[in-house]
């Protein structure tokens, strides 16, 4: 029996909230910026929203460093705009999924600064990795684990009476404090913070470094192996490297543990774990029948634009996670990683998190990105399985690689001194109208990072109704999604159309993209939707079409 739960299938939207839409002028997105634009969403054709962490934060990365679970920060605006947001998104027919941060929390968490305040070996230390540092005079950090934002992972303390004192671990920022999981106080904490937005009616939750949640016994020392993949501790991992800080055996039992809590509310609430973890028969443990429901497929967005790489991607993909019951979950882009609009158009793109920037010695094909990113975008909608489309994709945003450095935010532009950009050069606020202030998404003309010039060509008020355009395409495509229902679909390969192509059958649809430097013929049909103009029956390079035998 095909199961049907809305999540197997959803087109889902990320929100930047900071990114946005701003309501109130002063330059970063917010709730109610959201809520007036949810209608946009609705007409694009997808089923879900995801919004990044809105949540109260001194915002040293971004809101992914929380201060209370929940509350809303005011530069997002209250807990009644959450509601708002909420009534607007049912009265549309869109679910709502937020963003969850259980790997630290924020240096000024009310449970980190009693932590500070209370002695060594204390309850409250004990709800993170406070560790008595090594040498004669605690000097040395206790191990050598790095920070993925760059450094020690290791910051010492002083105590109450001034005196050096013990260190705690953060993965990522000095002020992101790592969360002790083995601790039962901890997960009761979370427990109820499930329950708290499952109560205010959320349908999901999207989980930060699911991976990371449970660390090796004894912390010890990592080096990894010269051939290992493992940039800063951030990305994919090769299988037979045991990181003591990523994908631990005991991460699932969390994750059993919060299966159940979701099973206490009625409805098809669901889970997807942002887990960087290789190979995909590996990452489907994380959606085991009693576990999470989604897992983001970063195999597939690493994947390099080559027929054969992503034919070999679908297929393990559809068979490690079809062989627990669960969906794959496509995406492109996210808020962490450089746009595909110019990722495509880079042979290699950089490692992941190092973004790109005025002295980057990387060659970037801005044509070329486009184009390939429209085909790819359009052979993913086609696959079974839920997408995820991260803001702006649906404009053909490029990543913007000429922020001056006196504007970036990233902590890991500033823990690197510069040596890497970071995640700004995606995060810019898009663009609605091309004449009005911000191009429509602050009304002062403010905003966070600075947008181009070039984004008014781009705005969503210049490319609604315009045939060809990159909007007017997601649009086209996500409609047939839906009508055709693709994401419930299954796939049968097609041959002989050579090395380059990926051609399959869904249904009734035959899919075809051409990843090679010469066209290719079209099978016999109507052509429903392309990503580049066909001319008679011939598809061009960089391009993918669905043709129906009707």
């Amino acid at each position: 029996m095909t199961r049907t739960e809305w999540w197997r299938s959803a087109a889902i939207y990320q929100i930047y909230p900071r990114s946005f839409a701003d309501s109130n002028g002063d330059g970063l997105g917010d709730l109610p910026g959201i809520t007036g634009r949810l209608s946009s969403l609705r007409t694009l054709g997808v089923d879900a929203v995801w919004l990044s962490p809105f949540f109260t934060s001194p915002q040293k990365d971004a809101g992914y460093d929380v201060a209370d679970y929940c509350d809303v920060d005011p530069l997002f605006g209250t807990l009644d705009d959450f509601h708002e947001l909420q009534l607007e998104a049912r009265r549309l027919g869109l679910r709502v999924i937020i963003d969850l941060v259980p790997n630290h929390t924020s240096d000024q968490h009310a449970w980190f600064q009693e932590a500070l305040a209370s002695a060594p070996g204390s309850p409250a230390r004990a709800r993170y990795l406070f560790r008595d540092g090594k040498g004669e005079n605690g000097e040395i950090a206790p191990n050598n684990w790095k920070s993925v934002f760059g450094g020690s992972a290791w910051t010492r303390i002083t105590e109450a009476d001034g005196t050096l004192g013990q260190w705690y671990l953060h993965l990522f920022d000095t002020s992101q404090p790592d969360l002790d999981w083995t601790n039962p106080w901890v997960r009761e904490q979370f427990r109820e913070i499930l329950r708290f937005w499952l109560r205010r009616g959320v349908d999901g939750f999207r989980v930060d470094v699911a991976h990371g949640l449970v660390k090796a016994a004894g912390l010890p020392d990592f080096t990894a192996p010269v051939h290992a993949d493992v940039p800063g501790g951030a990305g994919s991992m090769n299988e037979a490297v045991d990181v003591p800080y990523w994908a631990q055996p005991g991460v699932h039992e969390i994750y059993r543990d919060w299966h159940n809590v979701l099973n206490e509310f009625p409805g098809d609430q669901m889970i997807c774990a942002e887990a960087w973890v290789e190979p995909l028969s590996k990452l489907a443990d994380w959606v085991r029948p009693d576990e999470m429901e989604q897992a983001f497929n970063f195999s597939y967005l690493e994947t390099p634009w080559s027929a054969e790489s992503i034919r070999t991607v679908i297929d393990d993909s559809l068979e490690a996670f079809g062989g627990v019951g669960a969906p794959s979950t496509w995406v492109l882009s996210n808020h962490d990683v450089i746009r595909h609009a110019t990722r495509l158009g880079m042979n290699p793109p950089p490692p992941q998190g190092d973004g790109l920037g005025p002295n980057s010695p990387y060659q970037v094909h801005a044509e070329l990105g486009l184009a390939r990113a429209r085909a790819a975008s359009l052979l993913m909608f086609a696959l079974p399985g839920s997408a995820y489309l991260y803001q702006g994709e649906e404009l053909g945003l490029p990543e913007v690689v000429d922020l001056p450095d006196s504007a970036r935010q990233d902590p890991t532009f500033f823990r690197h001194n510069g040596t890497k950009y970071g995640r700004d050069g995606c995060r810019v606020p898009i663009p609605w109208e091309s004449a009005a202030p911000a191009y429509g998404f602050s009304p002062s003309g403010k905003s966070w990072l600075p947008q181009p010039f070039e984004w008014g060509s781009l705005a969503r008020d210049q490319q609604l109704g315009v045939e060809g355009s990159t909007l007017e395409l997601y649009r086209s495509a996500l409609a047939l999604r839906t009508e055709l229902g693709l994401g419930l679909g299954s796939l049968s390969w097609i041959e002989g159309y050579g090395a380059d192509v990926i051609a399959f059958r869904t249904g009734d649809l035959t899919v075809v993209a051409n990843l090679g430097t010469a066209s290719v013929e079209l099978p016999a049909g109507t052509v429903l939707v392309s990503s580049q103009p066909i001319s008679g029956t011939s598809l061009p390079p960089d391009a993918t079409a669905w043709i129906s035998a009707s």
